[in-house]
């Protein structure tokens, strides 16, 4: 009972804690941010970045801002040192859109984009690994062994760290697209409510162009939340389900205990029987020292879950989310399995014959 209580704390604790920070990543991206993906082709159904960033200026009441996106992955130099990181071309409105906040120099600009620039803005992992933590404003660094100028830094969103979100460089999408096809656009609705609209005006403009819904796709970041929280949650009653086998093997085991139990005190029994002991109070002695049992495994297993949470989390690097709703039903499911298998070593004691119980030795 332990061990199946703290494995259902421990599980759920860690899913949420990944779910929270899942979570919380699309959030800091905006929660009216609006992704468009074309994967349409041909001269005859194309639509080019000047056509989308229209589409938003026609709009202002709807769409507060758009940015294309073209990503690759390029080898940055910078004197002996080396990495291969995500390149990606946005506009200057893309920090705007995403919530991005530079720490030292400036975003890109305008001008930037107009004048295909190559100038850049890097995330911290960049500056780390690259130039050692000094601040790289001013500097220059080789893209694809072409020469850019850095403009800016971003403020940290994670650990510095590989995998991370800073792990990324910035250059004007004008300046990109000579390393792949822009098929990615970023909008931000003007607020949460006219998410509805702005999908709407970009969804009608798509359509005229492609007359076929399946050559784009827009989604936004509430419905990749929905579709997050669902996968997690599936997962959650997958993952407690293993765990509930361990709460199965522990209410067996307090049924054989029980049973033994009720053999080595048949002789009690008989005389509260003879006593005037009813059925009913010999059932709800065994029942109550089953539940009992399997209450204080519950209130074991809670304590260890928790402190268990806490030091997987900090091993594993994720935050520990404990959940009180997964307390109490673990708790509630311990009480209950300690009642359902009491239940049969407890009606066999109650079925005993007061006078062969007497006899027995």
């Amino acid at each position: 009972i332990i061990i199946g209580i703290a494995a259902v704390i421990i599980l759920v604790s860690m899913v949420n804690g990944m779910t929270g920070e899942i979570v919380s990543t699309f959030e800091d991206m905006g929660t009216n941010l609006l992704t468009v993906t074309i994967t349409g082709r041909g001269s005859s159904r194309s639509v080019d970045a000047e056509d989308m960033i229209k589409l938003a200026e026609d709009n202002p009441d709807a769409i507060l801002a758009c940015s294309p996106s073209v990503t690759s992955s390029q080898t940055v130099k910078n004197g002996a040192d080396n990495i291969t990181t995500t390149i990606t071309g946005v506009s200057e409105n893309f920090a705007e859109i995403r919530n991005l906040t530079v720490t030292s120099g400036r975003f890109l600009e305008y001008v930037d984009i107009d004048r295909k620039q190559k100038v850049c803005v890097v995330g911290t992992y960049i500056v780390k690994e690259l130039f050692n933590g000094a601040s790289p404003v001013g500097q220059t660094l080789k893209i694809n062994n072409a020469v850019y100028t850095v403009v800016g830094v971003l403020e940290e969103k994670g650990d510095s760290s590989q995998m991370s979100m800073d792990n990324c460089i910035y250059i004007p999408y004008t300046t990109a697209s000579c390393f792949a096809r822009i098929s990615t656009y970023y909008f931000s609705a003007a607020d949460e409510e006219k998410l509805d609209k702005a999908t709407n005006i970009i969804d009608n403009k798509l359509y005229r162009i492609f007359a076929d819904e399946d050559l784009y796709n827009i989604s936004s970041q509430d419905e990749m939340i929905d579709i997050i929280n669902d996968l997690t949650g599936k997962m959650t009653m997958i993952l407690v389900g293993v765990a509930g086998i361990s709460l199965l093997v522990g209410g067996i085991g307090i049924m054989n205990i029980m049973l033994v139990s009720v053999t080595e005190r048949t002789r009690e029994i008989g005389i509260r029987k003879s006593l005037g002991a009813k059925r009913k109070d010999i059932m709800s002695q065994f029942v109550v020292e089953a539940a009992t049992t399997s209450a204080i495994g519950g209130i074991l297993g809670i304590i260890l879950g928790i402190i268990a949470s806490f030091g997987v989390a900090k091993l594993m690097n994720l935050p520990a989310a404990i959940s009180i709703g997964a307390i109490l039903i673990a708790f509630s499911v311990s009480a209950a399995i300690g009642i359902a298998f009491g239940y049969f070593p407890a009606n066999k004691a109650a079925k005993l014959n007061p006078i062969e119980a007497l006899r027995h030795d």
